[in-house]
């Protein structure tokens, strides 16, 4: 095997749970192949540079293994290899997050029962 689609790589090593939300995030111009915004379609090879954009950051990394199947996490983490500046921005931003949190105020109690319905309706939920 020299290629395979980018979405069912993604899939494979587990930047992504299901293959259509790596197909969506492909569409969507959140992956990036060499670059080139990829569709889910484009052909990933070996040494191939990726730049994906999930929920977990920004992942800037180079492709080393091929893979079409899911499989267990230790082995998704050996198709490819993270660079160091995209570790040292994820582990940046994390820190942040956590520093934001101290000051994000705690509610003092569970909301009531007339709080709840203010808030299904601030939300539009009926």
């Amino acid at each position: 095997m020299d290629s395979v689609r980018i979405d069912k790589w993604l899939w494979a090593a587990r930047f992504f749970k299901t293959r259509a939300l790596a197909q969506k995030a492909c569409e969507l111009g959140r992956i990036h192949s060499n670059g080139i915004a990829s569709k889910p379609a484009r052909e990933v090879r070996v040494g191939d540079q990726l730049t994906v954009r999930s929920e977990g950051g920004e992942f800037q990394i180079e492709v080393l293994q091929l893979s079409g199947m899911r499989g267990p996490a230790t082995l998704a983490q050996t198709l490819y290899r993270e660079s160091e500046a995209s570790k040292a921005a994820r582990q940046k931003l994390a820190e942040e997050r956590r520093a934001m949190q101290e000051f994000a105020p705690l509610p003092e109690h569970r909301p009531s029962k007339r709080d709840r319905r203010r808030i299904i309706q601030f939300r539009g939920e009926r």
